[in-house]
C-alpha cells in the first residue's frame, strides 16, 4: 500500500458488469482509493437489456437483483469527480453498449467544457485473455480524447504488471479464470495511486 495520502481527492468508480467481474474490480479500485484517503463514488451505468434477456443467463440474472441498490451513475458524478475510472466488459472490442450509451450523454457536460482536464483511466474483463481486452480500453479512450481529458494508463510501471497480464492501458482480467490475485491487486493499487497522484497534482 502507498504511503502517499490523497484527502480531498474525489474519484467516481463508474463501470457496467453483467455477470459480476467488472462489479468485483470496481470496488478493488474502490477499497485502494479509501486506503488512501479519497472520497470515493462507486456508480453502475443503468442496465438496457430487457429483463426477458437477463433471465435467459443465471449468472446475468443472479447480478442483475444482486446488484440493485448500487448507486445508477449520473452526469453529476462526473461533475463531482476529480478523477474517473472506467469499467466496462468487451464487446466485440468495444465497450459495452450500457456504459456506452451513458457517455454518449455526456454532450452537454462537453459543450461546456466541464469535462476537461478530468483524469480518466479503465478497466476491462473478457472471457479469454485476447478477447479485445486492450482494444476496449483504446475504444473507451477515444472519448475522453473529445472531453479533453487526461489519461493515465498502467504502462509498465510496476513488474507486477508483466505477470498480470501486461496490458499497459489499463487493468485486465480474463472473466471466470482470473481471480484478483497478488499481481492483479498490485496493479489495481498502482493504477489507482497514479489516478489520485495526477489528480491531487492538478488540484
Amino acid at each position: 500500500m502507498s504511503d502517499q495520502t490523497y484527502a480531498g481527492v474525489k474519484l467516481a468508480v463508474i463501470y457496467y458488469s453483467a455477470t459480476g467481474t467488472n462489479h468485483e474490480l470496481a470496488y478493488a479500485f474502490a477499497d485502494v482509493a479509501k486506503n488512501a484517503g479519497a472520497e470515493v463514488r462507486v456508480r453502475r451505468v443503468a442496465e438496457l437489456a430487457p429483463e426477458e434477456a437477463i433471465a435467459q443467463n443465471e449468472q446475468w440474472k443472479a447480478h442483475f437483483e444482486a446488484t440493485k441498490d448500487v448507486p445508477v451513475a449520473s452526469n453529476d458524478d462526473l461533475v463531482w469527480a476529480d478523477a474517473i475510472i472506467f469499467g466496462s466488459p468487451t464487446r466485440y472490442g468495444n465497450v459495452a453498449a450500457q456504459l456506452k450509451q451513458f457517455l454518449d450523454s455526456t454532450g452537454p457536460l462537453w459543450a461546456d467544457g466541464k469535462l476537461v482536464n478530468k483524469v480518466v483511466s479503465g478497466f476491462t474483463s473478457a472471457q479469454n485473455p485476447h478477447g479485445g481486452q486492450e482494444s476496449t480500453l483504446l475504444a473507451l479512450y477515444n472519448t475522453m480524447y473529445h472531453w479533453g481529458s487526461i489519461i493515465v494508463p498502467l504502462g509498465y510501471t510496476d513488474p507486477a504488471n508483466f505477470q498480470a497480464g501486461g496490458n499497459p492501458y489499463g487493468v485486465s482480467l480474463t472473466a471466470y479464470k482470473d481471480d484478483i490475485d497478488e499481481n492483479k491487486a498490485k496493479i489495481i493499487e498502482v493504477l489507482t495511486n497514479r489516478v489520485l497522484n495526477v489528480a491531487a497534482s492538478l488540484k
